[in-house]
C-alpha cells in the first residue's frame, strides 16, 4: 500500500499493512535547486580543497582494498555524506512557536557483496545494502575517517551474512519470474565544485513577517488553529564510489506553508493549506500576496463549515490542473516506478503492458528532473544527478497513450537493464526508482470556458442532476501490493456540485475520489490547455523525496466518490479570546507591514 498526503503531513511512513507512500510539504527536504550565482562565483575565485571529499576518497580506497581480501568480498562500495544547514520559523496568531537553526551531517555507506547478478540486496534483503550514521561536523579528517571506518565495518558484517542467506534462499525457492541482475553497470561520473553555503537570509526581518502573517488569523474566530511555517535550507551531498564516480551537489531552497484548521458542527475536521517554494527566501511571494492567501484560506474554511456533506456519487467529474496532477502522481506515477515491475509482491498493473495503450491517445506523460520550472513555477522534483550518481534524464514514459518506459534506478527489470536517472532516496534508505517531475501533456485541449461547457453537456447526456468539480486536493494514497485491491483514494478539499439546470455551483465537503487505475485512466474525455503545478514531498520504500507533477484540467466521463470518515468531536464550547460578544475581535490582528 502506498499512501501520499500532500501539503499537510510530515515525512513518509511505512505501514505494516503494505507499502505506503506519504507526501507532505511540512517535511524538511533538499529539493535540488541550484545555489545563487553570486555564491558560486565567490567560490570560483578562491577554490579550496574539499577536506571532507578527500577524506571520503581516502577511506573508500583503503576499505575497498582491505575488504577485497575478505570472503565473500564486496564488489561495490560507496559513501554519501549529506550536509544540511536548516533554519525554521513557525508562527501562530502573532507569536513564534519555533525559532531554530540546525546544522547536521549524515553518512550512508552502501555495500554490495557477491556479484551484480546476485548480491546481498536481492529481494527482501535489500535493506542490508546500507548502513547510516551521524558524522562529525567541521573538517577534522581523522574524526570523519574514524566514523566512516566504523560504519563500513558494521555494514560489511551486515551485508556478508545477508548474501549467504540470499544464496541459500535462491537455491531452495522456486524460480523467480524476473531473472534480472541485482545491479546494473553505469558510466563513471565526475562533478566536483564548491560545497553549498549555509542559507543566507535576514532572520530578524523574517521573524517579524512570520509573526505578522500568523497574526492575520486572529480576526477569524472559526479558525481554531493556524500556523505559518518558513523553512530555509542549504546543503551539499557528496558521493564517492568504488567505480570511480565522484559527485558534489550543492542545493538550496526556501518553503513557506500556511496551514489552518477548523471543525464543522458535526465534528468533521477541515483543513486548508497553501505552500510556496523558491530557491531562496527573497524569491517567495511578497507579504501583501501572502496576506491575500491567508484571507482566502480563512474564507474557504468558513464556507466549508457551512457546506453540506456530499453523498456517494458516480458520474461526470472535472478536475482542476492541480487536482489532475496529484491524480496522475497517485494513480499512474507510482505504478510506473521500475522496482514495482520486478517485486512479485507488487500488483504489477502495467508490467506486461509495454507497447500497449493505457491512456487515451491524446495524452502523453514524461518524467523530467532536468526541467527546473514550468510556466514560472519552480519544480521541487528537479535534480542533476540521482542518489546513485546517475545523471538525471528526461524519460518519455507514455507517448500518445502507449506505455514506453519505466522510471528506473540501478535495479534492472526485464527489458530495462539500465538506470535512467531516477534512483532516489532520503538519507538512510536504499534508493529505488521514483518520480521526479511528472508532466502530463495533451493534444486534445479546449479553453477552460469550453471545458466547463463540455462538462455540463456530459452531465445532461448521462441524465445526472449534477457533476462534481474538484478544485483542490490535500493528497491521497494508492495500493500497489498484490495482496490488496489495486485501488486508489484521492483526498479533495474544495469540491463543488455543478448543476445541469443552471443553479449556482454548491460547495460540498467530506468526499473522497476512489477507484481502480485501469478503469479510471481510460475515462478522460478532453483536457484544458493550461497546465498547473503541484509541489510536494512523496514518501515510499526509499523514504521522502521532493516531487512535482503538472497537468491540465481534465474532464472525466465517470468518477466515483465515497463519504469520508470523520470524528464527532464538537467545536470549541467557549468563543476564542476577544470574541465574547458578537462582532468583537474584528480588529484583533495588527496591520501588516508590507515587505519591500
Amino acid at each position: 500500500m502506498i499512501f501520499h498526503r500532500n501539503d499537510i503531513t510530515p515525512a513518509g511512513r511505512m505501514k505494516a499493512a503494505g507499502r505506503v507512500l506519504l507526501c507532505g510539504v511540512l517535511t524538511l527536504q533538499l529539493c535540488g535547486a541550484p545555489l545563487g550565482q553570486a555564491a558560486n562565483d565567490a567560490r570560483a575565485q578562491s577554490p579550496a580543497p574539499d577536506a571532507i571529499l578527500q577524506t571520503m576518497k581516502g577511506e573508500l580506497t583503503r576499505a575497498t582494498k582491505e575488504l577485497g581480501k575478505s570472503d565473500p568480498a564486496p564488489y561495490f562500495l560507496s559513501y554519501t555524506v549529506y550536509d544540511q544547514d536548516l533554519a525554521v520559523l513557525v508562527g501562530a496568531f502573532g507569536s513564534l512557536l519555533t525559532n531554530a537553526a540546525v546544522q547536521r551531517r549524515q553518512a550512508d555507506v552502501a555495500m554490495r557483496v557477491g556479484s551484480p547478478a546476485l548480491d546481498n540486496t536481492h529481494g527482501q534483503s535489500r535493506p542490508s545494502g546500507m548502513t547510516s550514521g551521524t558524522l562529525p561536523l567541521g573538517d577534522n579528517s581523522e574524526a570523519i575517517a574514524r566514523v566512516l571506518w566504523e560504519l563500513t565495518d558494521r555494514e560489511y558484517k551486515r551485508a556478508a551474512p545477508a548474501f549467504l542467506n540470499v544464496k541459500t534462499n535462491t537455491a531452495v525457492r522456486a524460480e523467480e519470474e524476473d531473472k534480472s541482475p541485482d545491479f546494473s553497470k553505469d558510466s563513471v561520473e565526475h562533478r566536483t565544485g564548491a560545497p553549498g553555503a549555509p542559507p543566507a537570509f535576514d532572520h530578524a526581518a523574517w521573524e517579524g513577517e512570520v509573526r505578522r502573517l500568523s497574526a492575520a488569523f486572529r480576526k477569524y474566530p472559526e479558525v481554531y488553529s493556524a500556523v505559518v511555517v518558513l523553512q530555509v535550507q542549504g546543503g551539499t551531498s557528496r558521493l564517492v564510489t568504488s567505480e570511480g564516480s565522484m559527485i558534489v551537489s550543492p542545493s538550496a531552497s526556501a518553503r513557506l506553508i500556511i496551514q489552518a484548521q477548523t471543525r464543522a458542527d458535526d465534528g468533521m475536521e477541515l483543513l486548508r493549506v497553501e505552500t510556496f517554494q523558491a530557491p531562496s527566501p527573497g524569491e517567495l511571494p511578497a507579504e501583501s500576496e501572502l496576506l491575500g492567501k491567508i484571507e482566502r484560506v480563512a474564507a474557504d474554511l468558513q464556507a466549508l463549515r457551512k457546506a453540506p456533506v456530499a453523498e456517494p456519487f458516480d458520474g461526470p467529474a472535472m478536475l482542476s490542473g492541480r487536482a489532475a496532477a496529484v491524480f496522475f502522481h497517485e494513480v499512474l506515477g507510482h505504478r510506473l516506478e521500475g522496482h514495482r515491475q520486478r517485486d512479485e509482491d507488487e500488483g504489477q498493473t502495467f508490467t506486461k503492458k509495454v507497447g500497449q495503450e493505457i491512456l487515451p491517445k491524446f495524452l502523453s506523460v514524461t518524467d523530467d528532473p532536468t526541467t527546473r520550472q514550468l510556466n514560472g513555477v519552480k519544480l521541487a522534483g528537479s535534480y542533476d544527478f540521482d542518489d546513485e550518481g546517475v545523471a538525471a534524464q528526461r524519460v518519455e514514459v507514455i507517448q500518445n497513450g502507449v506505455l514506453k518506459n519505466f522510471l528506473m534506478s540501478r535495479m534492472p527489470v526485464t527489458g530495462f537493464e539500465k538506470s535512467n536517472g531516477h534512483g532516489r532516496n532520503q538519507p538512510g534508505l536504499m534508493p529505488t526508482g521514483r518520480q521526479g517531475n511528472l508532466l502530463v501533456t495533451s493534444t486534445q485541449t479546449v479553453a477552460d470556458s469550453e471545458l466547463r461547457k463540455r462538462f455540463l453537456e456530459e452531465v445532461k447526456k448521462q441524465g445526472k442532476p449534477y457533476g462534481l468539480y474538484f478544485d483542490d486536493v490535500q493528497g491521497g494514497f494508492t495500493l500497489t501490493s498484490r495482496a490488496l485491491p489495486q485501488a486508489f483514494q484521492v483526498l479533495p478539499v474544495m469540491v463543488y456540485r455543478v448543476y445541469a439546470d443552471g443553479r449556482p455551483d454548491e460547495l460540498v465537503r467530506g468526499v473522497d475520489i476512489v477507484g481502480t487505475p485501469l478503469a479510471a485512466l481510460t475515462r478522460i474525455l478532453v483536457t484544458g490547455d493550461k497546465p498547473q503545478v503541484f509541489n510536494g514531498v512523496c514518501g515510499a520504500e526509499s523514504g521522502s523525496v521532493p516531487v512535482s507533477a503538472a497537468a491540465p484540467a481534465m474532464l472525466f466521463s465517470e468518477m466515483e466518490v465515497q463519504k469520508r470518515g470523520h470524528s464527532h468531536t464538537r467545536p470549541p464550547i467557549l468563543p476564542p479570546p476577544g470574541f465574547e460578544t458578537p462582532g468583537a475581535g474584528k480588529d484583533a490582528a495588527p496591520k501588516a507591514e508590507v515587505k519591500p
